[in-house]
């Protein structure tokens, strides 16, 4: 493939980012009335969202997203000191994005030191533990695309993008996951193109697409959890699925990631209602859906990307954070 289509890929998997993002950060609000709306798939806020001046603002998800975007875009690889300014400097040009009181932390204590002492710094988090959230993971959607047809080389660059930030094994198996499973979705859409519908096979056998990600990750609490997934069936209470498999309440990769990739793994082809079935788990809801939305945008057909969400979600090419 040439550089070109790569970019085109990434930058498809941004698209279903910024919408899941955008998307998921609208059902904030009273309980009540957020399950009202979810129950009925209305989008709070947004009742005449046919309008041109209706306007989606996506999150530090997306702004993290394209940071990674921007580095394959220049080198197709991801050089972590340049990351890390890239992160700062998105940070810096709009603080007000949802970013954690953490991430701002470490962010602040980088530029202090010209990013020098990165790695330390993001080893130095929770007491030399590294951080576990689900940060890492939220942001690495193009990098499954761009390289979808290298996983090896998904696998290294999510662990190199992560350790940036969040140096610790449950985010940057995380990263592997949801990058490995943009790969493999990206894959079934190209495939699917040819006509060979590679994505019936996967939704039929979603044990063996598990597998196929599994076979990519380090042992540890993360991956031990995405592998209970395959014992979650499609049917199972909303209540049920979020006790097994968490909902990303308490922001870590291990209590957000399984059901993301559950979530994806069961409706590849169908983008909108897996944004509805991952805002219905409620928990971390734009990181949930921004990770679902950049997962199945790239093995939807176009008639299930509705075209009104598209047309109202800020424009990320346009925004702020990518370089002109």
């Amino acid at each position: 493939m040439t550089h070109q289509e790569r970019i085109y890929l990434a930058q498809k998997a941004l698209l279903g980012v910024s919408i899941g993002d955008a998307f998921g950060d609208k059902f904030f609000g009273d309980y009540d009335f957020i399950l009202e709306k979810i129950e009925k798939k209305e989008i709070p806020n947004a009742e005449n969202e046919n309008l041109e001046n209706i306007f989606w603002e996506f999150t530090d998800d997306t702004a993290m997203s394209i940071a990674i975007f921007e580095e394959l875009k220049e080198k197709a690889d991801i050089d972590q000191i340049n990351l890390t300014k890239k992160f700062i400097k998105n940070h810096n040009l709009d603080p007000n994005r949802g970013y954690g009181a953490t991430l701002r932390r470490t962010l602040r204590e980088m530029q202090e030191t010209e990013t020098t002492e990165w790695e330390n710094i993001a080893k130095n988090s929770f007491e030399g533990q590294g951080s576990m959230g689900n940060g890492a993971c939220m942001r690495v959607c193009p990098i499954g695309a761009f390289f979808f047809d290298d996983l090896e080389k998904v696998k290294i660059l999510a662990k190199k993008s992560s350790e940036t930030t969040h140096y610790n094994i449950e985010a940057s198996t995380g990263a592997i996951a949801i990058a490995i499973t943009t790969a493999l979705a990206t894959k079934i859409g190209k495939e699917d193109e040819d006509n060979k519908d590679l994505s019936q096979t996967f939704v039929k056998n979603y044990a063996d697409f598990v597998d196929i990600i599994l076979s990519y990750l380090p042992d540890c609490d993360t991956k031990s959890k995405i592998a209970k997934t395959k014992n979650v069936m499609p049917n199972y209470h909303i209540e049920t699925i979020k006790t097994m498999l968490g909902n990303g309440t308490q922001m870590t990769a291990q209590d957000t990631v399984p059901f993301v990739i559950w979530c994806a793994g069961h409706y590849l082809c169908d983008f909108e209602s897996a944004l509805w079935k991952a805002i219905s788990i409620l928990g971390d809801r734009d990181t949930i859906c921004a990770m679902v939305g950049g997962i199945t945008i790239m093995s939807s057909k176009k008639e299930k990307i509705p075209q009104n969400w598209i047309n109202s979600v800020e424009k990320f090419e346009k925004s702020i954070f990518c370089e002109k």
